[in-house]
C-alpha cells in the first residue's frame, strides 16, 4: 500500500463514520466580531489530537494556533535530541481509535509489514513526518507562526486573545473555548537554578529546552546537570555532533532505574487516574517524581559507548563561576572546568508563570488551595499546579473568577496531579482527549442549554405522512 492508497482509506474510514457532518454547535454572533466555538493553542500532537476529536464531535468552527514554522511544531525538530520515541511503538495515540490513522498504518504504507516488525522504537524524526501527514490528510485548521500573548474576558464565554507572529491577524480574535495544548512547558517554565543563572554569562550555558550551536562546541568539554532521560539524550547528541567530551553529572548515589509510566500503562493508572482520590492523586505524582524517568537502556548505551563520555554520580553542583571564556564546576568529588553547561533540570509548574494567563491566574484554583499532603511527601512544587476538572477545565479559587476562567481547559503538562499522565505523555493521548473533547463540548451544550430546550420543545417537523388521507375523511 502506498501513502496515497492510505490517505483514501482514511477518507473512507471516516466516511463510514459519518465524519464531517452538520455542527449542532449554534453559531454566536457578536459586534466585535466572527466568535470561534474553539480555539487549540499548539499546534503539535495535543492539539491536533483535539482538533480531530472536535470535528469528529461535529464541533468544526474551530482553530488551531501554533507559534512555529508550518513543520516544526513541537519539539521534535527544535530541542528534542533523543534518537527514538521512549513510547513503546505498539501503543496507540492520536489516531482516537481509526486503525487507518496510526503509526503503524502510516509506516507500512511505505515499508511494508515487515518494515514494521523490524522497528524496536519509532525514529524521532519519523514521528515527525507522521504528524505532518496526519495534519494535511485531516485538513486540519492550523495557522502558524502565531503566538498567543493575552487572554483576555470580555463578558462570560467568551475570551479575547491577543496575539502575536508573523501569521497573526491584524486583529484580536474571539473564541468561546481555549485549550492550552502547550506542552511540557505549558503550565509553567522551564528552570535554571538560580546557582547557575546568576553566576555564569548566558553564553556559557542553556537548557535543554533551547536551541543549541553544538557546531561551536565541537572538539570542546560539555557538563550536563540532571539524570532523566533528556539527560542522556543530550550526552548521546552532543557526542555525535563532535564533542570532544560529555560529563552528566546526578545528584543521586544510583541511577534511577524504574519508570512509573511502564506499569501505568498496563493498569488502568493512566485511563482511569481522574477517579482516584486527591490524597491518591498526590501520592501517585509525589511518586513519580520521586523515581523521574529514566534514560532508555538503548539511549544509555549509545551514550556510553563513546570514549568521551563520562557519569559522575552523587555529584551535585555546589558551586558553578566563569572563569575567563570557562565554566568553573564544583561538586563533592572534586572541580572541573568546562567550556559549556547543559541544564536538564526540568520544569517548574505554576500559572503565575505564564504571560498569557496574567489577567486570570490569580483566580486560578491550585492543588495547594484544595489538599494538604502528609508531610512525607509534601512538595511545594505539586502544590502549585492547578487543580482542574476531569475534563482538563480550570476551576476558580473564588466567585469572581467563575466567570473569568469559565471556557479554559489546560491540556498540557500542568494537568498531571489532576488528570494523570493523559495530557503530558504520548502513551495517554488515546484517553485524555476524549475526556477533554468532552468536557468541551458538554460546556457549548450547557451554555446554550436554554435555546437548545426550547428548540426541542417546540420541534413540530412532521415526519409520519401515513394515515393523513384516512384523518382527513374522519374530521369531514
Amino acid at each position: 500500500m502506498s501513502l496515497e492508497a492510505l490517505q483514501e482509506r482514511v477518507k473512507t474510514d471516516l466516511s463510514y463514520l459519518a465524519f464531517g457532518g452538520e455542527d449542532w454547535v449554534r453559531p454566536l454572533t457578536h459586534p466585535k466580531g466572527h466568535v470561534y466555538d474553539v480555539v487549540i493553542v499548539g499546534g503539535g500532537q495535543s492539539g491536533l489530537a483535539t482538533a480531530f476529536g472536535l470535528l469528529r464531535e461535529r464541533v468544526s468552527n474551530i482553530l488551531v494556533i501554533d507559534e512555529n514554522p508550518e513543520g516544526l511544531e513541537g519539539p521534535w525538530e527544535t530541542y528534542a535530541r533523543m534518537v527514538t520515541l521512549r513510547t513503546p511503538k505498539h501503543l496507540t495515540s492520536i489516531d482516537l481509535g481509526i486503525p487507518s490513522l496510526t503509526f503503524r498504518s502510516w509506516w507500512e504504507a511505505q515499508f511494508g509489514e515487515e518494515g514494521w516488525e523490524k522497528v524496536e522504537k519509532i525514529p524521532r524524526g519519523d514521528w515527525m513526518n507522521y504528524l505532518r501527514w496526519y495534519r494535511q490528510v485531516l485538513n486540519l485548521p492550523v495557522v502558524n507562526e502565531v503566538t498567543l500573548q493575552l487572554v483576555e474576558p470580555i463578558e462570560k464565554g467568551i475570551h479575547r486573545l491577543h496575539l502575536g507572529g508573523a501569521g497573526a491577524p491584524s486583529e484580536k480574535i474571539l473564541a468561546r473555548k481555549v485549550v492550552l495544548a502547550t506542552g511540557i512547558q505549558g503550565g509553567g517554565e522551564w528552570h535554571v537554578p538560580s546557582m547557575i543563572a546568576d553566576n555564569i554569562p548566558s553564553h556559557l550555558y542553556a537548557h535543554t529546552s533551547k536551541m543549541i550551536d553544538f557546531e561551536s562546541l565541537k572538539g570542546k568539554k560539555v557538563a550536563i546537570l540532571g539524570g532523566g532521560a533528556s539527560a542522556f539524550d543530550n550526552a548521546n547528541f552532543a557526542l555525535t555532533e563532535g564533542v570532544a567530551e560529555s560529563h552528566v553529572f546526578i545528584r543521586r548515589k544510583e541511577m534511577p532505574r524504574i519508570n512509573p509510566i511502564r506499569q501505568m500503562e498496563l493498569s488502568g493508572m493512566i485511563e482511569r487516574f481522574s477517579a482516584l482520590s486527591d490524597a491518591d492523586k498526590y501520592a501517585a505524582i509525589a511518586h513519580f517524581f520521586k523515581h523521574n524517568q529514566p534514560p532508555t537502556n538503548d539511549t544509555y548505551e549509545r551514550a556510553a559507548s563513546w570514549d568521551g563520555f563520562h557519569l559522575h554520580l552523587g555529584s551535585p553542583w555546589l558551586d558553578v563561576k566563569a572563569e575567563g571564556d570557562q565554566a568553573v564546576v564544583s561538586t563533592p568529588k572534586g572541580t572541573f572546568t568546562f567550556d559549556f553547561l547543559i541544564i536538564s533540570t526540568g520544569l517548574i509548574t505554576d500559572p503565575a508563570l505564564r504571560p498569557e494567563l496574567k489577567l486570570v491566574e490569580e483566580h486560578i484554583s491550585r492543588w495547594s488551595d484544595h489538599y494538604m499532603p502528609p508531610k512525607e511527601i509534601a512538595n511545594p512544587i505539586l502544590d502549585a499546579h492547578p487543580y482542574l476538572s476531569s475534563g482538563f477545565a480550570f476551576i476558580s479559587r473564588d466567585q469572581k473568577g467563575i466567570q473569568n476562567l469559565h471556557g479554559l481547559f489546560a491540556f498540557n503538562y500542568s494537568a498531571l496531579i489532576s488528570c494523570g499522565i493523559s495530557a503530558s505523555a504520548l502513551s495517554g493521548m488515546r484517553f485524555g482527549v476524549p475526556k477533554l473533547v468532552s468536557a468541551i463540548a458538554d460546556q457549548l451544550f450547557l451554555d446554550d442549554r436554554d435555546e437548545i430546550l426550547t428548540n426541542f420543545f417546540e420541534y413540530d417537523v412532521v415526519e409520519f405522512v401515513g394515515g393523513l388521507e384516512e384523518e382527513s375523511k374522519m374530521k369531514a
